[in-house]
Parts: C-alpha cells; structure tokens; sequence
C-alpha cells in the first residue's frame, strides 16, 4: 500500500471527529434562542422573592378611589367578539384601567417560572404586583407556528396572564356574567353564515353589528 493512501486512511477517523465537532456546534448554535425561552433557571429570577412570595396577599382592601376605579362598569363601547362568540376587552385596556387605579409603575406582572411549551403552545406563570402587594397569580398561554414566532408569542402569553390577574380585582367582571354576555349579543351582535372567498366552506361566525366582514370571509 502507498505511504499516500496510508495518509488518507490515518486522516479519515479526523475528517470525521472534525465534521461530527462541527455540526455539534452549529446544532448548539442554532438551539440558543429556544433553550433561553425555556431555561428553569433565568437570572432575572434568581433571588427575587416575588418569583415566590404571597407578601401583602389579602392584608386590606385599596382605598375606596382605587376600588371605583376598579370596578367600574365595563364601557359596553369597547367590548370586542371574536368569531367563536366569545366575548373580550383588549388588553390594552387593563393596562389602562390599571395605570388608572395605580398610576404607572404603581402595578406589575411578575414571572413564576420558566416558560413551558406542550406541542405548539407557549405557557408562563406570572404574579400581578400592585403598589408592592401580591394580588394574583395565573398562568398565560398563547400558540405560535413556528420558531421565528418565539418573540411574539412571548408577548401574547404574557398579556393573557395579565388579563387573567385581573379578574381577582374585579376589571369587566361582567365578561363572564352570563346574564351580561346574552343581552350585550342580543344588542350589539349578529351570528351569520359566512363563506371563505379561497376554500368555500362555510361557517357561522359572530361579528359586532357595526363591523363587516373582512377577507377572506365573506356573507
């Protein structure tokens, strides 16, 4: 045998632990942005109480201005539906009601955990914080499609725990009235057959009566 092919043959195992090196690190690489999202042991959390403490929880009520503002009667105005028939405030408009009650940096919504996936649902525990007390805890969720969609998914999962704090404070209470949730359909909604303009299945969907339908559906 040629001292060349020797060469090659002795090279060979190298070639092999160098690729094997190689896609390692670019496996590793290309995983950072998902292991950060779901890593137990975020710095941020580490030696916050508030990632477990129930400090101030049930101690008194707020003073009578922070209760009103609370407790408000929902402005039927900026009640929303979505298809299924489900009704819903924007999220904004907690932050609103709460930076009312509070004033901004008066409230917060702090992580009780790493973030959790199950299939493509994207899942945290927050705590909602408001002038230094614990008030409630409640786990938001929101689905995503696919990697790229991490950030915003992130977002979502965090404005829905913060809208279901809010409920403990008493924020659209009448969101899960049944009473509230029939008369408001009776008056501002209309369930209708509707077509989609690409596929041409059809479906009863609900829409405000002051909406049309938007592309692709279409009555």
């Amino acid at each position: 045998m040629s001292s060349e092919a020797n060469s090659a043959e002795a090279a060979a195992p190298e070639n092999e632990k160098t690729e094997k090196a190689a896609q390692q690190a670019f496996n590793e690489s290309t995983s950072d942005l998902a292991s950060s999202l779901f890593n137990p042991s975020e710095g941020y959390l580490q030696g916050s109480h508030w990632s477990t403490s129930f400090q101030g929880m049930a101690t008194e009520p707020f003073d009578q201005r922070i209760c009103d503002a609370l407790m408000a009667p929902i402005n039927e105005a900026e009640v929303e539906i979505k298809p299924d028939g489900l009704l819903y405030l924007p999220e904004i408009k907690y932050r609103r009601i709460l930076n009312r009650a509070f004033g901004p940096g008066g409230w917060g919504l702090v992580p009780r955990g790493a973030h959790s996936v199950s299939g493509r649902t994207l899942s945290r525990e927050y705590a909602l914080i408001c002038l230094g007390r614990f008030i409630s805890q409640a786990r938001g969720e929101q689905d995503y499609f696919d990697d790229s969609g991490l950030a915003t998914a992130t977002e979502g999962c965090k404005s829905n725990a913060l809208v279901r704090c809010c409920k403990d404070l008493g924020i659209a209470s009448e969101l899960w009235d049944p009473a509230f949730i029939s008369k408001f359909k009776a008056k501002y909604c209309v369930e209708e057959w509707v077509t989609h303009a690409v596929r041409g299945s059809k479906k009863r969907m609900w829409r405000l009566k002051t909406r049309q339908w938007e592309y692709p559906w279409k009555k």
